[in-house]
């Protein structure tokens, strides 16, 4: 059966083999009946009314194959279990059935069993089946309570009338699994299933089937439902006073939306599919009726709903559970009210209103609830029935309220509180309390970006911003981010941190610029609240330059003094660049954690100490470029000597490179580099060596070789056969000729390369690959992540020049394919173009990549039409490139 296991294969067919007519009739009987669903479907038939038609459907197929092979026998009974049992059977769904049988007769009918189940995989249904007697049902049942779930779901098609109500009977809950028993075993299979999924409803390709707020948290409250109450319906639990009749609708109207999307989901796969992946969410926003607008795509929109829609169903899982919890665990024997205040008291650890009138009497509760919360760390949480007055009176969270001083007071105080932030802000959102509190929040809530760079909805990814901003202020958490602690320790005022996360997305799918949007707001928002002007403007600040420090880290070379000055210009003072790094380092592991690495924490930390020593040392005594490349020349002298290389040789080596060396190398790099090159005997080249581990997070592949052309190209088409994801590239060539490479490179994991065996592959392969004279093509072997497929991106070529450096900036967005570098650098060998250096970022699925460029002669390249020529190729090769991968 599907929801206990995969589905078997189908068994041997015997012989003889059923008439093919026989067959053709079923097949078409099934075509045509799922092809008149699906003209009912388009003409706007409730899907309940559907999935019911398709079990109905199914039935009489099942009941005909089985009347023509077993006749009326009393000895078997087919049941139909699972989703197919509770008549929900979406388009293609798998059939799950058990066919039980007396003990005596399993022999006898085993010929006819097994030539109607072959019949079954024949006609073209795709049956999850189980063989069983009652013993069978009761031992399994005991063992797994999955087992035990889809007997309790089981409902008769055909046969042995008896023999199923004695299976009913002994799996009853006074035989196995009493409530409490299977209330307790349930739970924790959500929970483990909750993990599965990242304990989050917001995932960019979610299962609408077993994600939080999906449709097994409806069938598990449906399940607790009829093992404790032997309720029928869903609506049976108002009569029992767990729903409210508002309550149920919304549930109801919640999961017909989840079965609609998954039956066109099913449709539009040809084939089960519960996954919400990008390649079906487009097409399915259309189908739903949503058109893209000025500032919000149809799929972000269609999105929006169904993140909002399980973000209602899990609220209501959440309170319903717990109500389970006090019925069937507490027996409703809870312990007695102990008083908090005159609107307050706890009761079994719980958090509960004295009168289910107080948030009508003093509106204010409705924030000071979660203040409670936080100051009295012994509450498990909030008890069911408050958090339903808690959703019935939101609404009176009004522009009265808001204008209350004593509401803004206690805004302030939640924020400034030490313990529990994260934990209000997430229960505040799931209530509706902030999106009230904060009206321009409202618009966040559910609100997707289609993208792959953004893996949560904007409301998520800000409160899991705000949760990484406090674990640096969390001193057990002191060895995650030690620079971010030690920072967050002396900042002055750490809410504001708070206030800067809060607002920095605000203003996404609002159209303009978000971050200058969220700025005006973050301003009124603080003035509002009574923070001084000093204090409002760092907010709003941060709030506008959110993006800049990772943007420059990542678009920028940061080892050169200009860009270092020109940033440490725009920070102002060392306060702000400490607010601004912690905002920074939070937005980016919340943004996606699977992409934070070592690289990344690593180019953030040394763009926050270069610019926190420009700006102690005065912005208008910025450091000479001469100053700083004889300082990193002196320290790396004193390094070779510590390596045992003769320092003399060693200055004889860099009288052949350019300043470049030193000004982009860091003089640790600068050390080990020339150490190389020294110890290498000319025979021995190409040099390739591998550092495992740099002060920049990643490993450092290095390349000493004579120069010639399209060695770039050559290098990184070997590098991503090889798998290795290239985050920075420095190439120069010496007076004598030669060529010195640097890459800075990731595992596809995102970490920097890992063993003995495999740097000895990397750098045997790369050596052969540089000794061959000829200039090869290398065709890369990795084929286009199927995410990458969905998202169509324009290349995009700009230019810029860098005149202090006397270089072209080449700036370069397009689709992330494998290949991607070795196609630009073909392009630079065939207009004659010498790279010096070069920044790769990928932002979802698109790179954004900086290069730094000359012509053969290492001057700029000024000429409009070498430019405009430059970019014509870059395009129309990268273009070809991106259709031959899709």
């Amino acid at each position: 059966m599907s929801d206990t296991a995969p589905t078997p294969a189908p068994p041997q067919t015997p012989d003889p083999q059923p008439h093919r007519a026989r067959i053709d009739s079923y097949r078409e009987r099934l075509r045509a009946g799922r092809e008149s669903l699906y003209s009912r479907f388009d003409q706007g038939a409730p899907v309940t009314e559907l999935v019911l038609a398709h079990s109905d459907l199914i039935d009489g197929v099942l009941r005909d194959l089985w009347t023509e092979h077993l006749g009326d026998t009393e000895s078997a009974a087919l049941v139909a279990v699972g989703g197919y049992g509770r008549r929900e059977l979406q388009p293609a769904s798998d059939v799950d059935i058990m066919i039980l049988v007396a003990p005596d007769a399993e022999s006898r009918l085993s010929t006819q069993l097994e030539i109607l189940l072959t019949l079954l995989w024949d006609i073209g249904l795709e049956v999850g089946h189980s063989v069983r007697s009652i013993d069978d049902c009761v031992r399994e049942a005991d063992q797994d309570v999955t087992v035990m779930t889809n007997l309790m779901e089981a409902r008769l098609l055909a046969g042995g009338s008896a023999l199923y109500a004695r299976m009913l009977e002994v799996t009853s809950p006074a035989q196995l699994w009493d409530s409490a028993r299977f209330f307790a075993a349930k739970t924790a299979e959500q929970q483990a299933r909750w993990e599965k999924y990242g304990g989050t409803a917001y995932n960019l390709e979610p299962n609408i089937k077993e994600n939080p707020g999906g449709l097994r948290d409806i069938q598990m409250i449906a399940w607790v439902a009829k093992r404790h109450f032997a309720a029928r319906t869903l609506h049976d639990l108002v009569r029992h006073d767990f729903l409210t009749e508002a309550e149920y609708h919304t549930l109801i109207e919640g999961q017909a939306l989840l079965w609609r999307i998954r039956f066109s989901l099913h449709r539009l796969a040809g084939r089960r599919e519960d996954r919400l992946l990008f390649d079906h969410q487009r097409a399915l926003a259309h189908a739903f009726g949503f058109c893209d607008g000025p500032n919000n795509l149809a799929v972000e929109q269609f999105m929006q709903q169904y993140y909002r829609t399980v973000q209602e169903l899990n609220r209501l899982n959440e309170m319903l559970l717990q109500l389970f919890r006090e019925a069937i665990l507490l027996r409703d024997a809870l312990g007695p009210p102990v008083p908090i205040n005159r609107r307050f008291q706890s009761r079994s650890g719980y958090l509960e209103v004295v009168s289910s009138r107080v948030f009508q009497r003093y509106p204010l509760a409705l924030l000071e609830v979660f203040h409670l919360l936080q100051t009295r760390p012994e509450l498990e949480g909030i008890r069911a029935s408050t958090i339903r007055l808690i959703r019935e009176n939101h609404h009176r969270i009004d522009a009265k309220f808001r204008a209350d001083l004593r509401a803004r007071s206690l805004f302030m105080e939640i924020l400034r509180e030490p313990n529990g932030l994260t934990h209000a802000f997430r229960r505040m959102n799931r209530y509706g309390v902030l999106a009230a509190y904060i009206p321009a929040f409202a618009n966040i809530v559910g609100r997707m970006q289609y993208d792959l760079l953004h893996v949560y909805t904007v409301d998520e990814h800000t409160l899991t911003l705000i949760r990484n901003l406090r674990r640096f202020a969390i001193p057990k958490h002191d060895a995650e981010f030690p620079l971010c602690s030690a920072i967050a320790r002396r900042i002055p005022k750490i809410e504001l941190l708070y206030l800067a996360g809060l607002f920095h997305d605000i203003a996404k799918g609002r159209g303009g610029d978000h971050s200058q949007l969220g700025a005006r707001d973050a301003w009124d928002f603080c003035q509002q609240h009574s923070l001084s002007a000093f204090d409002s403007r760092l907010v709003s600040w941060l709030v506008e330059n959110h993006l800049v420090m990772s943007m420059t880290a990542q678009r920028k070379d940061i080892s050169d003094p200009e860009v270092i000055q020109t940033f440490a210009e725009r920070i102002g003072d060392p306060n702000r660049l400490d607010y601004l790094y912690l905002l920074t380092v939070a937005d980016a592991r919340a943004t996606n954690p699977e992409r934070w690495n070592g690289w990344k924490d690593a180019l953030l930390r040394e763009l926050y100490h270069g610019t926190r020593r420009a700006l102690l040392r005065g912005l208008d005594n910025p450091q000479a470029q001469d100053e700083l490349i004889q300082q990193k020349q002196v320290e790396a002298l004193r390094l070779v000597a510590r390596y045992g290389a003769d320092p003399d040789a060693c200055r004889r080596l860099w009288s052949k490179f350019s300043l470049d060396f030193f000004l982009h190398n860091s003089p640790d790099e600068i050390a080990w580099q020339s150490r190389q090159i020294l110890c290498a005997a000319p025979e021995t080249l190409p040099l390739t060596v591998i550092r495992p581990v740099t002060a920049r997070g990643a490993s450092e592949l290095f390349i000493y070789t004579a120069d010639r052309t399209n060695l770039f190209g050559r290098t990184t088409a070997m590098l991503d056969q090889l798998g290795l994801s290239i985050m920075d590239a420095r190439v120069m060539t010496t007076d004598d000729g030669m060529a010195v490479s640097s890459y800075q490179v990731l595992d596809q994991g995102g970490n920097p390369v890992d063993g003995a065996l495999r740097m000895e592959e990397i750098r045997t392969a790369l050596t052969e690959e540089l000794r061959h004279e000829e200039d090869s093509e290398i065709r890369v072997a990795r084929t286009l992540p199927r995410r990458h497929r969905c998202f169509p991106v324009d290349t995009r070529v700009s230019f810029s020049t860098d005149e202090p450096n006397r270089r072209t900036i080449m700036r370069l967005s397009t689709l992330d394919c494998p290949g991607l570098l070795a196609e630009v650098g073909a392009v630079f060998r065939d207009c004659g173009v010498r790279l010096q250096n070069a920044k790769i970022a990928t932002v979802g699925a698109e790179v954004d990549d900086v290069f730094f460029i000359t012509d053969t002669d290492d001057t700029p390249i000024t000429c409009e039409n070498a430019l405009a020529c430059l970019r014509r190729e870059v395009c129309k090769r990268l273009e070809q490139h991106t259709r031959d991968e899709r």
